[in-house]
């Protein structure tokens, strides 16, 4: 038995010496003119700052966090809390790390050699941080589950895992949104709006800053946001299978994590394979080829390791697979397809039809996942119980080493645009690294549906597991939707999503307002800079951005870990139950909304953008840039915070239950 233990933190081991070694092929590429090594020089040292201050902070709250769990809950709580909060933190770093290498190199690539080469650079890039996911998880998780050897009163402690994690993600979420949304929008505004100058122009103080803050957002804050949800559905797992007292249940997430992970690898390297071919052909060959290679090899290995209820177990794990590539197809139709052709065409009459066409289309697209993930829930629980919800999660996830591979790829493409435009590639770079952004952007929209959905199915294992484990404690613990209990928690759960979106969203305002005044200042008091014949002070842009973003990121951080703990103490068990019913829907609702609406307006801009409809300049690309700026805190700051907001009050819940 412990020889089986030790198999998953081993094979994380595995996939990091890999990451390590496709790390040191980007770096084999080279970094290019000095021109562009300094660009790709002060976004590398912007993230890097951004991230050292933001890890001071969450060091402070973390030990806290350790603290109280080590006085109320035991060393081995505090342990899996100090564990799941590093091992979050350095995924997101390693992964921001490497972005900020391989994007001087694509677009280097993308100059001297073309777009195969761009494509193998970037996404090489974005698979560094995929795999630190997947690996950082099953070491951190796996080693935890080897150290307390399997034992169900002992592993329970594991939970304090995805506490660590989860409050690192929201952190990494909220406060990367706000960075690179207060920037973009600064930017944009000022830049293309009022001085009718480029996308990415030199000239403009806060390039710099926007393209940092694609790192710290969309790569070190979508890694430590799908690392939480990987790691809580497999928590989630452990947690109900520990109430069954079923050894074989338990070590089946890390298993099928596992082979997961080998999936990813083989997935990386299909890729490679096919990228003499389409891009896009590519990336989704990659990604459905890991699947399908992860359930086909899951049915073996679950018959391995179960001795009964192996088909019905196998089928859950499917149905969370095909479930999350749904949701990611689904995402991709309404942010690529006829509704953002329909969102450009309502430009015509100005941006208010913009801002109506954009939000019906966000509303409409929640309708068909949150049918999807009803559907995962009646299949999975009808075939195996709870622990179906689990191990459908467990399957959705288990391949995260492409899907965020292919999602990380993206902002590694948007910054080589960026540094291709700075330093004066030329228009044919050019053309080949917009062409691999446009492809990012579908990536991207695909990975927040995916992201959303896993979240979604994660948070709904962990409240599974929760009101397992008070029920386990407490017999006479129900939830009944008469009680005045459970309504009253369901009243305060559904709230908490609108006030973390109203309180991440003025962030965003507040800060835009800073950077958008500080842009203006330099275009009126550095003499040249319009014209090109004097440097742009974008250490200023990056200090505001970096100040505002870790300011603001502390109260929705403080509201989420604390609110499970007023509820779930303050008034009964069932209220908190509740709440986490009402927080689960309030999340998954806005967090589809807001992320499709943003993801249109953001391609219905660039739609125009192509020529189509007039094209840039005209009253209808005007009213599409409004949209997009909209969209922009939509996609990037309060969407992506509801995915991990709701993770964080189950994980908070799941591991103070046993003192309810």
């Amino acid at each position: 038995m412990e020889l089986n233990l030790i198999f998953p933190p081993l094979l994380g081991i595995f996939g990091l010496v890999v990451a390590l070694l496709l790390f040191m092929l980007v770096m084999r590429y080279d970094g290019g003119s000095d021109e562009v090594k300094k660009i790709g020089d002060q976004i590398h040292l912007g993230a890097m700052v951004f991230m050292r201050r933001e890890y001071t902070y969450l060091a402070l709250f973390v030990s806290v966090l350790i603290v109280l769990s080590y006085i109320f809950l035991g060393f081995n709580t505090a342990l899996a809390v100090t564990a799941g909060a590093l091992s979050s933190s350095l995924a997101g770093w390693l992964g921001m790390f490497a972005a900020t290498k391989a994007n001087v190199r694509t677009a280097t690539a993308a100059s001297q050699e073309g777009a195969q080469s761009a494509l193998s650079v970037a996404f090489y890039g974005g698979s560094i941080m995929g795999l630190c996911v997947a690996s950082l998880g099953l070491v951190g998780l796996g080693g935890l589950y080897f150290y307390f050897g399997g034992d169900p009163e002992t592993a329970r402690a594991i939970e304090g895992f995805g506490m660590g994690a989860s409050c690192v993600a929201l952190f990494s979420r909220v406060g990367g949104g706000i960075y690179t949304k207060s920037a973009d929008v600064g930017a944009d505004l000022v830049g293309k709006v009022e001085a009718g100058i480029p996308e990415d122009d030199p000239r403009n103080p806060g390039v710099i800053a926007d393209n940092v803050g694609d790192n710290v957002g969309d790569v070190a804050g979508m890694g430590s946001d799908i690392f939480e949800s990987y790691c809580g559905s497999m928590i989630a797992s452990i947690a109900i299978a520990a109430t069954l007292d079923d050894s074989g249940m338990m070590a089946l997430p890390l298993a099928l994590a596992s082979l997961g992970l080998l999936a990813s690898i083989l997935g990386i390297v299909i890729v490679r394979i096919f990228s003499k071919a389409d891009p896009g052909t590519a990336l989704r060959t990659g990604t459905m080829g890991s699947a399908i290679l992860f359930v086909v090899a899951a049915f073996f290995l679950i018959e391995l390791i179960l001795n009964e209820n192996v088909f019905y177990t196998w089928l859950a794990v499917l149905a969370g697979a095909v479930g999350g590539v749904l949701i990611g197809l689904i995402t991709e139709y309404y942010t690529g397809s006829t509704p953002v052709e329909k969102i450009a065409k309502s430009g015509e009459t100005g941006p208010a039809t913009v801002m109506i066409t954009g939000l019906s289309v966000g509303m409409q697209s929640v309708v068909l996942p949150i049918l999807i993930l009803a559907t995962i829930i009646l299949v999975s629980t009808s075939l195996v119980g709870l622990y179906g919800v689990g191990i459908a999660a467990v399957g959705m996830l288990a391949t995260v080493g492409i899907t965020m591979a292919i999602d990380a790829y993206g902002p590694v493409a948007d910054n080589a645009g960026g540094i291709a435009e700075m330093s004066g590639m030329g228009s044919e770079t050019r053309e080949i690294t917009d062409s691999l952004d446009e492809l990012g952007n579908s990536t991207a929209a695909i990975g927040k549906g995916f992201a959303i959905g896993a979240a979604a199915l994660a948070a709904l294992a962990i409240i599974a597991a929760f009101v397992e484990t008070v029920s386990h404690n407490n017999e006479q613990f129900e939830l009944v939707l008469s009680d005045p209990q459970v309504l009253v928690g369901m009243f305060i759960g559904i709230s908490i999503p609108f006030l973390i979106s109203s309180i991440t969203m003025t962030a965003v305002g507040d800060a835009a307002f800073d950077m958008i005044n500080e842009i203006r200042r330099q275009f009126k008091e550095i003499p040249g800079l319009l014209e090109g014949n004097a440097e742009p002070d974008t250490a200023k842009c990056v200090d505001i951005a970096t100040s505002a973003a870790l300011k603001r990121m502390l109260l929705p951080g403080v509201i989420a870990v604390s609110a499970p703990v007023i509820v779930g103490f303050g008034l009964s068990p069932e209220s908190l139950g509740g709440m986490l019913g009402g927080g689960l829907i309030g999340c998954v609702s806005m967090a589809l909304m807001m992320a499709n609406s943003g993801g249109a307006w953001d391609n219905a801009k660039k739609f125009i953008e192509k020529g189509n409809l007039g094209g840039k300049g005209t009253d209808t690309h005007s009213a599409a840039v409004v949209g997009d700026t909209v969209g922009d805190p939509f996609k990037d700051t309060s969407g992506p915070s509801m995915n991990i907001l709701i993770n964080v009050m189950a994980i908070v819940s799941l591991v103070i239950s046993p003192l309810l």
